[in-house]
């Protein structure tokens, strides 16, 4: 066929070939757009939607290079024949395609909170951290690591080795929960990144499956390893000046002088207790800001309200037959929960002095902090710590919906 009939035969199907590249370059497109309108903060997300946005994102970057591909093949189909008009928009469906496919390998949300992939610690006499700061505190066989949630709330994550342990420590401001997880999965070590957002709560991505995980509950949601369960690390939530007199040998994670200046200011709470929630908490009579300090012993959960707790210092109580303890600490703002109980043999504890933690009635040994017995008959012996942790209600109440709220 002469040339100047077969450019007459693919200019009348220009049409058609600019249909077909806009579909190429819109799947591109979609492939950036859908992760990112259903994967951010301040929306509810469906179980079901937040499924199909991660497939997306999952399967982005090799998709939408496929279709920029595409649409160069099909604008140097019609480039010899097409006239300015058509080759105009040719070109803009090109540049849109390639846009989707450079975007879905850009992780959004590390650009706003850059990730801390070589974190350095310094000793706690010099940290210059501030004695009413909260630390997230991790000890480890003999090391103990105090992780500034100041600093914690704008990276998110820090990917570290405690006493020989791979851990995540991981810390949310939308739901100000800070959970220390073990970063081994079926002898495997993960290495996690920020991934978004779920109803207020982070979500993580570990480099090796590319699976999705709740920060709230350690679950895998999405990818090879979804079902999953992350291994809880015992972590405190503490004020610095207490951490430092208890490890004054530890070590403090150091501010990144890159991103210093965009750490959450000291009031930080306020802002965030002001920010919009994506869960109705109105049938629980419970504000979705409410701060809680949540456990769950054996399949059981409870919420206990901060400020039940700061007034009264000391609770008492019995979660599926296990007596608890809940104290606060000396600096009349950290909390830890024990069980109150030694060898099967629940103890009564009264509140010591300024700087004793308790005392129980049994023996009159006095107690400290750390929930070990240092005067009487009981000194030396220690309780059980259990794991709790702060949280916002409205996640907790999403993550633990049978939970149980203390009220007396």
């Amino acid at each position: 066929m002469p040339e100047t009939q077969e450019i007459q035969a693919v200019r009348s199907k220009t049409g058609y070939f600019l249909a077909l590249a806009s579909i190429f370059a819109a799947v591109s497109a979609a492939c950036v757009m859908i992760p990112m309108f259903v994967i951010r903060p301040f929306r509810p997300q469906g179980a079901t939607e937040l499924e199909i946005a991660l497939t997306v994102r999952h399967a982005g970057p090799w998709l939408a290079g496929l279709c920029a591909g595409a649409v160069l093949l099909v604008m140097l189909r019609v480039w010899k024949a097409a006239k300015i008009g058509a080759r105009v928009a040719m070109v803009g469906l090109l540049l849109l395609a390639f846009a989707g496919a450079i975007l879905t390998h850009v992780n959004i949300f590390e650009k706003m909170f850059h990730p801390y992939d070589s974190p350095s610690f310094e000793s706690a006499a010099e940290a210059p951290v501030d004695s009413d700061d909260k630390v997230l505190a991790v000890e480890v066989g003999d090391q103990a690591r105090a992780y500034p949630i100041r600093t914690m709330g704008y990276h998110h994550i820090v990917n570290d080795m405690v006493g020989g342990v791979p851990i995540a420590v991981t810390y949310c401001t939308l739901c100000h929960t800070g959970l220390v997880w073990s970063r081994i999965v079926e002898g495997k070590i993960l290495h996690f990144r920020l991934a978004g957002i779920n109803n207020g709560n982070a979500l993580l991505r570990d480099e090796q499956t590319n699976s999705i995980w709740q920060q709230s509950t350690g679950e895998a949601i999405f990818g090879p390893w979804k079902g999953q369960q992350l291994k809880l690390v015992q972590s405190d939530e503490l004020s610095f000046a207490l951490w430092k007199s208890e490890q004054p040998n530890g070590q403090v994670l150091k501010s990144d002088p890159v991103y210093a200046a965009e750490y959450d200011p000291k009031d930080w709470e306020k802002h965030v207790a002001r920010t919009p929630t994506v869960v109705d908490t109105t049938k629980s009579g419970i504000g979705p800001h409410e701060l809680m300090l949540g456990i769950s012993v054996a399949g059981e959960s409870k919420a206990y309200p901060i400020e039940a707790i700061l007034r009264t210092k000391l609770i008492q109580d019995q979660v599926r037959g296990v007596p608890l303890l809940v104290v606060v600490g000396p600096d009349g703002v950290s909390i830890r929960v024990f069980e109150g109980r030694l060898e099967n043999n629940p103890l009564t504890f009264a509140r010591g002095a300024a700087d004793q933690a308790m005392s129980d009635v049994e023996t009159g040994s006095i107690w400290n902090f750390r929930g070990c017995a240092v005067q009487g008959k009981l000194a030396g012996r220690c309780l059980v710590e259990i794991d709790s942790h702060k949280d916002y209600w409205f996640d907790w109440m999403n993550h633990h919906p049978e939970s149980a709220v203390f009220r007396g």
